[in-house]
């Protein structure tokens, strides 16, 4: 801004004539949580005055709405919204949301650096503006193997000057960060007195303590009330999550009040196309928390302000004089009912932006498919993962392979290391006549698998292999939906509306074989992370995540 500087002083002394002028609106001050009238000046994508007076080229007369700042979504992984970062912008926009925080450490975990490369060069050809948290997790433990090997702090160093980069991502390894992993406390340190993001399910008490004494300042990981009280006691900030699996926002709402806003906020973290069609994206939190009895104005901060506060973001997140002019005029603001969005000032659908071309990453799938009987585990009393709806944690359950409601789970390295599948079972996807597969295995993305006959599961691992990664449905050998996400295995470039599509039919075709998961495809991709308690499946084993170590499948 600081070039344009004389030229937004003398538009705001009516000097000269401003770019646009929403007249007759009623506008969310952030700072005092109240509605004022006013009409918003514009100048160079900045607003240069709030009073009345102001003469502009443009002139759009708000009619006494109310205008509220652009929506941050605080925590953000493009790739599981499987769509390419133009593609996930042309959807987000018109919903309101202006900015987003992404760790791309799902691409990074596939290729490498080249993965936060891709992201960093992307975002500053995006109308939106997309901020890059340095991904700290790559690979995220010992127990798993990834294509991008180990990103080590050097690198993240080395990209941090970059000016979309904002700081070091989340901070999954927590024993790491207790017990003084000097390769986790390299990125702590290097990026002390910035922004580091955390991820700490559960964590409490003194080891909660010490987390945050690493620098961590945020978590969007809580799933109640007290676990989120807690972290905010001790200084660091929670968002509030509702993605297409983990939906925290019920469970959290009640503790975001005008004395918190100051350090909650919304985000996403993983929510796919089919979702944000038909519920929204950040604007959906508002309207949930709004429901749940938060204030309309708290909701509003809370979306905006609070989150570019957190992060630094200077002059981002409010309606006031130097200010980017990133806008959103509602309808009913109670129901989050949006009648128009400006970015730095230009209409969304005015919006000149440059067209990307495909990622030109190779496929990333270069593993061979195994025999049936590869996919078989050890049978009898075994440990079984209870999937739990609406939630990425898990139950450590113990029963009987043959038990009603319990699958076959195999995950299978994708990575051309030539390794055999790992073998377990699942609780909670109903009883299945058919197989589930998807390379969205995060974080490594190994190929994963849920089924009941290893026939049918290797059918879904081989359509998988064949189209370079994605998700499929398989019954009686046959493929009954697919999804083709070539870019890594996790993204399409199809756009969002074919993707969507995709994503309807292989609902209904899970549905078909039994599942009982509304989102099976992502709930699924969560099975293989070994850093969200309490039972995982990696391509090198069962994870007991309390213990932080690979055990046996049999129970005794």
């Amino acid at each position: 801004m600081t070039s344009s500087f004389p030229r937004l002083t003398e538009a705001a002394l009516g000097k000269i004539p401003c770019d646009l002028l929403l007249k007759n609106v009623k506008y969310f001050d952030v700072f005092s949580c109240r509605w004022v009238s006013g009409d918003i000046a514009i100048v160079d994508g900045h607003i240069v005055g709030v009073e009345p007076g102001l003469k502009a080229k443009k002139t759009v007369n708000g009619k006494g709405r109310k205008l509220v700042p652009g929506f941050i979504d605080a925590h953000v992984h493009i790739e599981s919204s499987l769509m390419v970062p133009q593609d996930f912008q042309n959807v987000v926009l018109p919903r309101g949301t202006t900015t987003a925080v992404c760790d791309p450490h799902e691409i990074t975990n596939v290729i490498g650096v080249e993965g936060l490369k891709y992201f960093l060069e992307s975002s500053t050809r995006l109308g939106m503006d997309l901020r890059v948290m340095l991904s700290s997790c790559v690979p995220a433990t010992h127990m798993e193997t990834n294509g991008g090997g180990e990103v080590k702090a050097s690198d993240l160093v080395a990209l941090a000057a970059h000016p979309k980069a904002l700081g070091l991502a989340e901070m999954m390894n927590i024993p790491g960060v207790l017990h003084g992993d000097p390769i986790v406390w390299d990125k702590l340190h290097a990026f002390q007195g910035g922004n580091i993001d955390g991820h700490c399910p559960l964590l409490s008490g003194k080891e909660l303590s010490a987390y945050a004494i690493s620098g961590v300042s945020s978590c969007h990981e809580s799933s109640s009330a007290p676990e989120a009280a807690e972290k905010l006691r001790k200084g660091i900030s929670c968002w509030i999550r509702e993605g297409s699996v983990a939906k925290d926002l019920e469970a959290l709402a009640p503790l975001l009040t005008l004395a918190t806003s100051t350090s909650m906020g919304f985000c996403t973290d993983d929510r796919n196309p089919l979702d944000i069609a038909e519920e929204g994206h950040i604007d959906h939190l508002i309207r949930g928390a709004i429901r749940s009895g938060v204030s309309i104005e708290v909701a509003y901060r809370a979306a905006s302000w609070s989150v570019a506060r957190h992060y630094g973001m200077k002059r981002v997140g409010a309606i006031a004089p130097g200010y980017r002019a990133d806008l959103v005029l509602l309808g009913d603001a109670r129901r989050c009912e949006i009648e128009q969005v400006w970015k730095s000032g230009i209409a969304v659908e005015d919006l000149n932006i440059e067209s990307l071309t495909a990622p030109t990453f190779a496929n990333t799938v270069r593993t061979t498919l195994p025999a049936a009987e590869d996919l078989r585990g050890p049978e009898g009393r075994v440990h079984v993962i209870g999937v739990k709806r609406g939630k990425i944690i898990t139950e450590h359950l113990v029963g009987d392979s043959k038990d009603r409601g319990v699958s076959r789970l195999s995950v299978l390295e994708r990575y051309g290391r030539g390794s055999r599948p790992a073998n377990g079972y699942a609780r909670g996807f109903g009883k299945l006549n058919g197989a589930i597969a998807s390379s969205v295995g995060h974080d490594s993305h190994n190929l994963i698998v849920v089924g009941a006959d290893p026939v049918d599961m290797r059918a879904a691992l081989a359509s998988l292999i064949e189209c370079g990664g994605g998700f499929s449905v398989v019954k009686n050998g046959e493929v009954q939906a697919r999804l083709a996400l070539p870019f890594g295995g996790l993204m399409s470039g199809a756009g969002a509306k074919s993707i969507a599509g995709s994503l309807r039919k292989l609902h209904k075709a899970s549905s078909a074989i039994g599942c009982e998961l509304p989102e099976p495809f992502l709930q699924l991709a969560f099975l293989s992370l070994p850093v969200i308690p309490s039972l995982k499946l990696t391509d090198r084993g069962l994870v007991d995540v309390e213990q932080f170590k690979i055990i046996g499948v049999s129970a005794g």
